[in-house]
């Protein structure tokens, strides 16, 4: 490869309207000015990675454009002294692979405040196992542990238990002593879930409820809720008094059918999870627990490895909401 030039995914938008994608080859003259050059080893496939793919204009406002909102590599180049050529480092979050060009490419350039020093202990790949997802559902734990929810409280519910952060939110809950119920569409998928640590995998149809009641037999501690909708509003009216459930999709439906009961009549609180902004300080945090406590024994198992030319089917596959696990992308 001419070391001025790349291979990168990038998104284009038709005169008629119409998105596509295509690999291409890149000059580092493209990417943004300053900051920290990264030569990307690995990224990850995300929800808002295949939003951005499909010219969802929420996610990334102007096309052509490069998606990937994580990446794990060594630095080239670097105008800020925290960050030294040879450096392993990751970046997840913030601009990247929105509106900034991103990790479905074989370099990024990023602000240095951005930037993430490999934690010991884990390997650039599995740094990618995790990515987003990792932060997302350790945020989750993080937040359901300083409510005060505690292992011996209860059972905790996780949503959307086979996707990413489902996934992931059930491994580090599991690690932590956390008696674990999995929802799931997919059945077929229980031993996977059960060898992460779920205690129970149960059928999403178990945790949804249609009937318009404002409350349900409390049965959770807490709860994880990855895909939003009536699956949220069925966690929070089913939490125990003073429980919590946190918050961080939408692949149900972004609208919360609920009323105030739940908040007015047990206390249960509504926790919001944004991974994209969270403050380095808690980022750096999290990253030693991921590498850490809370590093799952089965790590690997979580992951299925692609090219940059494998993710077009992989892309239409989350979209439809087949995805399970994690999808690492190899740009090596």
């Amino acid at each position: 490869m001419d070391p001025e030039s790349f291979q990168t995914m990038v998104v284009h938008e038709t005169t008629e309207g119409q998105f596509v994608r295509r690999i291409e080859d890149r000059s580092l003259a493209e990417l943004p000015q300053g900051g920290v050059l990264i030569r990307v080893h690995y990224s990850s496939l995300n929800y808002k990675d295949a939003l951005s793919a499909s010219g969802h204009k929420g996610v990334t406002r102007a096309y052509p454009h490069t998606p990937g909102i994580d990446a794990a590599g060594v630095v080239e180049e670097s105008g800020d002294d925290r960050f030294r050529p040879g450096d392993r480092v990751l970046v997840t979050g913030y601009d990247l692979g929105m509106n900034t060009s991103g990790g479905f490419g074989q370099y990024v350039r990023v602000p240095a405040e951005w930037v993430v020093e490999l934690p010991g202990n884990l390997s650039l790949r599995e740094s990618m196992i995790y990515g987003t997802a990792g932060v997302t559902a350790g945020l989750s734990v993080l937040k359901l542990q300083a409510h005060g929810v505690t292992p011996d409280q209860g059972e905790i519910l996780v949503t959307g238990a086979t996707g990413g952060v489902g996934s992931l939110a059930v491994g580090i809950l599991a690690n932590d002593g956390y008696p674990v119920v999995a929802a799931t569409g997919k059945l077929e998928a229980a031993q996977f879930l059960l060898d992460l640590g779920a205690r129970e995998v149960v059928h999403r149809d178990e945790v949804r409820d249609a009937s318009g009641r404002p409350l349900l037999r409390g049965r959770w501690a807490g709860a994880v809720d990855t895909v939003g909708g009536e699956y949220l509003a069925t966690a929070l009216k089913s939490t125990r008094i003073d429980g919590a459930v946190t918050c961080c999709g939408l692949v149900a439906s972004a609208d919360l059918p609920t009323t105030v009961y739940p908040f007015i009549l047990r206390g249960v609180s509504l926790l919001g999870i944004d991974s994209q902004n969270c403050p380095m300080a808690t980022r750096l945090r999290l990253w030693q627990k991921l590498a850490g406590t809370w590093k799952l024994a089965n790590l690997d198992d979580l992951a299925t490895e692609c090219s940059l030319e494998g993710l077009e089917v992989e892309i239409e596959r989350i979209l439809r909401g087949k995805q399970r696990g994690r999808v690492v992308v190899n740009l090596m």
